[in-house]
């Protein structure tokens, strides 16, 4: 029989769980220039539930000249200062880009929204998943070097223009689209594919290796053979897209070592 106290309950219920796995999507601006634009990201994430906000610049963030942010005060209190991006997203499992594609040669499997939010949500419902969606500036999106740290990029899919190269929208508008999806996609079952995947790595994890790997690498002269295929971003996306897991970390990180510690001869006699 129908009680109406138990679909209360279980829609309760259901909320909480969303909140809790909204809990782990950190939002990343990356060389955002205006303070309103700033305002209305946080604004969108308090309309949406959202609470982690980070900020990657060269210089301090006028969070206070953030105006537009209106109910949005804790989120810009809670909101966190980054050098570059491999420090903002350094605890984060999955790190997705957003484009508006346009003329840019891409280096990254891409999905629009719609599929992509399955595919956040599904990391979402891991035990530790924390996902970080990576905005670049009004102006400019996000540089080839920004984009390295990423696993894959989504795009919102809009109508083109003869008279616009390549539509783009505004960065408080991105951000809201992009969570409201987030949002509406939350109730549909997530099922899973991989059989119970291991934990993948943290992208601090993933900076780590990446860095040893390049040791490596100069330390063989590769870096000097083959300079082409070394360039940072490269190397990077190289190791993000082995898509390693948690566990397997230490084990690569130890086998690189060894290969340094005879490279330098310290395993001579």
């Amino acid at each position: 029989m129908f009680s109406p106290a138990a679909f209360s309950l279980a829609r309760l219920e259901s909320k909480m769980m969303r909140g809790l796995e909204f809990d782990r999507v950190v939002v990343v601006l990356v060389r955002a220039r205006n303070p309103n634009n700033i305002g209305a990201v946080a604004r969108a994430m308090h309309d949406f539930g959202f609470r982690h906000l980070r900020v990657v610049n060269e210089y301090a963030v006028p969070f206070e000249s953030a105006r537009s942010a209106v109910d949005a005060s804790e989120v810009l209190a809670r909101a966190a200062s980054f050098d570059d991006v491999a420090a903002a997203v350094a605890d984060c499992t999955m790190v997705v880009g957003t484009t508006a594609v346009g003329e840019r040669a891409l280096q990254h499997p891409l999905h629009i929204l719609s599929e992509a939010s399955a595919v956040i949500g599904e990391e979402l419902a891991r035990e530790g998943g924390r996902v970080a969606l990576l905005f670049g500036s009004e102006k400019t999106g996000l540089s080839n070097d920004e984009l390295s740290h990423c696993q894959w990029l989504l795009t919102i899919p809009m109508e083109e223009h003869e008279e616009v190269r390549h539509p783009s929208m505004n960065l408080g508008q991105a951000v809201a689209v992009c969570l409201y999806e987030l949002v509406r996609s939350a109730g549909v079952p997530v099922v899973s594919e991989d059989g119970g995947r291991p934990a993948v790595a943290r992208a601090g994890e993933v900076e780590r290796l990446t860095e040893l790997l390049t040791e490596v690498l100069e330390a063989t002269d590769y870096t000097k053979r083959h300079p082409a295929n070394c360039e940072e971003g490269q190397i990077r996306r190289l190791v993000v897209r082995m898509g390693v897991a948690a566990g397997d970390v230490p084990v690569w990180m130890g086998i690189l070592r060894q290969v340094l510690w005879k490279i330098r001869g310290r395993g001579e006699g």
